[in-house]
């Protein structure tokens, strides 16, 4: 299992292994001799803190669980006497999410084993030469390497949302972001990478959705000149790309089947083959994947392979769709407004109370890209400084109150008038939010001697 992966002396830099399956540590601490590293096997927490108070380590690698306590038990000391001690957690498949806790704690990385050796290798040298990080926790930036800027809500959901993002950034898990349409699934994608350790590298974002089964392999993986009728130049592909950085794959359900195969292979080998190579290139990205589809139904559906579906979901996101979070409207609103003014060269000031109650009580169906696109419209409309329930799109306030005319349903005279109250007069706005044609709404204004 374990080889000579490239010999070269590295006997100045000391290694302490904790691992209390003693076969699997010794293996360990020869693949560690064979590669020119000094090692130091032992068995326990209580040994660690020994040798680590003793000796003169530049990483430490523990297992999760140990006789005498735990990995994050011992990381929760190291942290307390030698912050800058790096830490990797080697953890099974089952106790991935014990791992990601303990990246919130200050480990440097983690291990799922059974062990890769290449992977191993890998992970030991960008400890070595990786700047140090001091162990804190991550803090989220105000504004997107973009210079795209984010709204921080909040709200219970929200807070939540952001702890996730904080939780995960650090690692290097791929990711699963899911909810409904128009929530800001590459938003949050960006956040992961901007506060992660490849914030410097590219971040390179893929709609799945508009990838054909022919064109998906060559944009994700690159194709030779001529191996194809098209062909006619090298391609580099969106894996070689983002070489160090981060993918994100949005409605990663809409891969084809066959190319979830080759992304599989992709993403547990750690390499490419473009269309028409014979050869792999290696490739060190993280994978953020988003979805608006239950995954999980797709694989009951044998749309979506099952390997690949546990390979992305390592750490899962689920953004709230915009009605959870009604204490956030008031920023999401006045963010819109500001990005609208600037794009539109307008100068509106504000929304009136009125709005800001109307926005509160909406569905928001389309969630963050339905409210955007609201404002923008609204803000073009708008003549005066704040925008006022006359400007809104009709539909908005239809909606909106619907549930305002259940204290009426018992009288249907008080009804009509809470209805053109709520829509400023507008007869067509009114049947609709009373659900009945116009012709029946003047029959019943007739009825009632209801004036305009």
């Amino acid at each position: 299992m374990f080889g000579d992966c490239g010999y070269k002396d590295m006997t100045n830099r000391q290694i302490l292994i904790v691992e209390d399956d003693i076969s699997f540590g010794t293996m360990l601490q020869k693949w560690f001799g064979t590669n020119g590293y000094a090692c130091t096997l032992v068995t326990s927490v209580a040994r660690a803190k020994e040798e680590i108070t003793a000796g003169s380590f530049q990483l430490v690698l523990t297992d999760l669980r140990l006789p005498d306590g735990d990995g994050i038990m011992l990381l929760s000391w190291i942290r307390e006497t030698n912050k800058q001690l790096p830490v990797i957690i080697m953890t099974g498949y089952a106790e991935v999410q014990s791992a990601v806790a303990a990246m919130k704690i200050g480990a440097y990385d983690y291990l799922e084993k059974p062990i890769n050796p290449t992977i191993l290798k890998q992970k030991i040298e960008q400890v070595f030469t990786a700047a140090p990080t001091p162990a804190v926790p991550v803090t989220i930036a105000p504004e997107e390497a973009s210079g795209e800027s984010i709204v921080y809500g909040d709200s219970a959901s929200a807070r939540q949302l952001y702890d996730h993002i904080r939780l995960v950034a650090p690692t290097n898990l791929s990711v699963l972001i899911t909810g409904e349409s128009g929530t800001g699934k590459e938003y949050a994608a960006r956040m992961i990478h901007r506060n992660s350790r490849r914030a410097g590298a590219p971040f390179i974002a893929v709609d799945c959705g508009s990838l054909s089964r022919e064109l998906a392999p060559s944009e994700l993986f690159g194709h030779l000149k001529g191996s194809f009728t098209s062909a006619i130049a090298n391609k580099t592909g969106v894996f070689e790309q983002a070489q160090g950085g981060t993918v994100f794959l949005d409605e990663v359900g809409n891969l084809p089947y066959d190319v979830q195969v080759q992304l599989l292979r992709t993403l547990q080998e750690r390499t490419v083959r473009p269309v028409g190579s014979a050869t792999g290139i290696r490739v060190d990205i993280r994978i953020i994947v988003a979805t608006n589809e239950d995954l999980r139904r797709a694989i009951l559906a044998g749309r979506f392979r099952e390997d690949l579906y546990h390979r992305l979901n390592e750490f899962s996101i689920e953004m709230p769709p915009l009605r959870e979070r009604v204490e956030d409207i008031t920023a999401f609103a006045n963010h819109f407004l500001q990005k609208a003014n600037e794009e539109l060269e307008q100068q509106v000031q504000g929304f009136t109370p009125e709005v800001l109650h109307i926005f509160k009580q909406y569905n928001w169906s389309g969630n963050l890209r339905e409210m955007g696109n609201v404002i923008r419209r609204t803000v073009l409309f708008t003549r005066t400084g704040f925008i006022t329930p006359d400007t809104l799109p009709p539909l908005l306030a239809t909606n909106t109150h619907e549930k305002d005319l259940i204290t009426y349903s018992g009288d249907e005279e008080k009804k009509i008038r809470a209805a053109l109250q709520i829509t400023h007069g507008n007869k067509a706005a009114a049947a609709r939010l009373l659900k009945i044609d116009r012709k029946t709404l003047y029959n019943k204004l007739s009825v009632y001697k209801i004036e305009d």
